[in-house]
């Protein structure tokens, strides 16, 4: 086990919205260090968002990751020798992580299309609370709601 947490580390806002949650989203597409292509494509996206919508694409990703991020999840703990599974509350920070991991791993396993339609539809499945992003957190609270019972043995 580690000694001490690690600093978070000041993410700048992006430079078309003015938003940290936007330019964490870029960071989480990127691939091999291609920024510019990520950007692109995140852009594109939002606008695809935005024309569909008929609203700011920059609130439409916060509601999108605000419906996608779980508020219970599920972490193993070991009471004896027996391992289980206790229902705790989510961080803000983690929640939005995993919502966007959820949302861009939901997009990229998508059939057919550009990867910026691809993730303006998930976006979209998520802003509707459907699609395979929401499916996960849904997912994610019914194990929690399983395993309530262990509760008690919370961290």
């Amino acid at each position: 086990m580690r000694r001490t947490k690690p600093e978070k580390r000041e993410v700048p806002p992006d430079v078309r919205y003015n938003s940290v949650t936007a330019q964490h989203m870029i960071n989480r597409i990127m691939r091999r260090g291609k920024k510019s292509t990520a950007m692109r494509l995140f852009y594109d996206a939002l606008e695809i968002v935005g024309e569909k919508t008929g609203k700011d694409p920059a609130e439409m990703l916060e509601l999108a990751l605000k419906n996608v991020g779980p508020l219970m999840e599920v972490r193993p703990r070991r009471v004896g020798g027996a391992t289980y599974q206790v229902p705790m509350e989510v961080p803000a920070d983690r929640r939005m992580t995993l919502a966007m991991r959820w949302i861009i791993d939901a997009a990229k396993s998508r059939t057919g299309k550009s990867f910026s339609e691809k993730l303006s539809a998930e976006l979209l499945d998520a802003i509707n609370n459907q699609g395979a992003a929401y499916r996960k957190r849904e997912e994610t609270h019914k194990m929690a709601e399983a395993n309530r019972a262990f509760s008690h043995y919370r961290l």
